[in-house]
């Protein structure tokens, strides 16, 4: 009888040492949705620059930390954009994260960076790092991302109206 304790208490432990790997917010697959992976080797121009790729609510990325990100964000009125990552085989935090989201023309810009160890925590107390700005100009905003953490990544956009929040 005590050995089917120990096996179930045993279980038990492994599940929740996997629900606290996994952090609350969920899966990669909760995170991506229905987006379709977009590769980001195309060369958009924006800003006197090229993104990989357009995201939006229908598409995603993935790539790898240390390393830097650009992309193309496309928005039809002042709006808020939330740009998101979720991490996985993490095994550095790193010293510094950046998103740096630009407004239409590059007219104006919004760095906000945090140290390596708060993104992590964010990732693991809400499944997700996230960031947002909020933006004026109507059209093409290059959303640019660069970190030294040692991670693979899955990074999505989103674009809320300012109207509506």
């Amino acid at each position: 009888m005590s050995g089917v304790v120990t096996r179930s208490a045993r279980g038990l432990a492994g599940a929740m040492l996997m629900l606290l790997l996994t952090g609350c917010g969920g899966s990669r697959e909760d995170f991506i949705g229905a987006r379709v992976l977009d590769v980001c080797k195309a060369s958009w121009p924006v800003c006197s620059q090229f993104a990989g790729c357009i995201l939006g609510p229908e598409s995603y990325s993935e790539g790898r930390f240390p390393g830097r990100g650009k992309v193309l964000v496309r928005v039809p009125e002042a709006s808020t954009i939330k740009v998101s990552f979720y991490l996985e085989e993490v095994t550095a935090a790193g010293e510094e994260t950046a998103i740096t989201v630009h407004e239409e023309g590059c007219r104006a810009r919004h760095r906000q960076a945090s140290t390596g160890r708060v993104a992590l925590d964010q990732m693991e107390k809400f499944g997700v790092f996230s960031r947002q700005v909020d933006v004026t100009g109507v059209g093409d905003h290059l959303v640019e991302f660069d970190s030294d953490m040692q991670a693979r990544y899955v990074v999505k956009v989103d674009v809320t109206p300012l109207r509506i929040q």
